[in-house]
């Protein structure tokens, strides 16, 4: 494996305030949520294009047909999380919806244990299991048993779900390609997936007022191009167990800039849980060093 130059966790905290702000974005838009989708996979392959163009179009002939079909796989789940998370912001909080769509170890540590045969050690699970129950407390006071916001979440936990099916694809995807070429094929499988699904649902592409096209641009440079490109970068290193955990810290800045921008009022139980979670994830980073320092002296 070819050793990064710079340590792979700099990037994913990066790429993890990134993407607290996803949700902030959609909820200023008022477009429907496969045009907010779209649009900001659209924007994000335009963007990426030209240094595409120049120098990477070459790696395209040494794609086997297994690169090719887990790219656009990863592409399309990418495209139907972006889909079921936008919706379910308009059922439920900005809090219950990114705790819900963070959830991602419980999807995770699954999948890297069946298809990559990833041992999971109990200070992992134990890490896991603390930065999920302050996930949960964060949303605590928001979450509904019944109603509008119940769909909301249940939307926002499936989305959690393709999220981490996009990141197993990648995982396998990644230490064979760069990641220009990777996240090039995946974001066009995902931004083709988008244009029928819009086709299939009759929404429209247009036109739409300048502040929307605003908020589709912001999604597809910060959260996209420093947040899920970052993730593609790291996951050539690292598990998606460890991006899984990482991300685990949105809804803590997800949450702040809510009650900033929104006034979604912040409760005790939001407050201990943020807490909650930066323990658990500091209890994964300890364990997970021992592993990556082998790793990158291996490289």
């Amino acid at each position: 494996m070819e050793k990064p130059k710079i340590h792979p966790y700099i990037p994913i905290i990066i790429g993890v305030l990134s993407v607290s702000l996803s949700a902030i974005f959609v909820k200023f838009s008022n477009a429907e949520s496969g045009v907010i989708a779209f649009y900001r996979m659209l924007f994000s392959v335009l963007l990426m294009l030209p240094v595409f163009l120049k120098s990477y179009t070459h790696e395209l002939k040494a794609l086997s047909k297994k690169d090719w079909l887990f790219s656009s796989i990863s592409g399309i789940f990418l495209a139907f999380h972006f889909i079921l998370w936008f919706e379910s912001l308009n059922y439920t909080s900005v809090a219950s919806s990114t705790v819900l769509v963070t959830l991602q170890p419980l999807f995770a540590f699954i999948g890297t244990y069946f298809f990559f045969k990833e041992s999971l050690s109990l200070k992992t699970i134990l890490s896991g299991i603390i930065a999920i129950s302050g996930s949960v407390l964060i949303g605590w006071g928001d979450f509904q048993v019944s109603g509008q916001a119940l769909y909301g979440d249940l939307l926002a936990l499936i989305a959690c779900a393709l999220i981490t099916i996009y990141l197993l694809f990648g995982q396998d995807v990644r230490k064979r390609l760069s990641l220009v070429t990777y996240t090039m094929v995946v974001y066009s499988a995902s931004t083709v997936a988008l244009f029928f699904y819009m086709i299939v649902k009759g929404q429209s592409f247009g036109p739409y007022p300048k502040i929307e096209w605003v908020w589709f641009i912001l999604l597809a440079i910060i959260p996209n191009l420093f947040g899920h490109t970052l993730f593609n970068w790291a996951i050539k290193y690292v598990s998606t167990n460890v991006i899984s955990i990482a991300i685990l810290f949105e809804p803590v800045g997800a949450a702040a800039l809510a009650y900033v921008i929104f006034n979604e009022k912040l409760q005790a139980t939001q407050l201990i849980g943020g807490a909650i979670i930066l323990v658990g994830i500091i209890l994964f980073v300890i364990d997970d060093k021992l592993f990556l320092k082998k790793v990158l002296q291996k490289s």
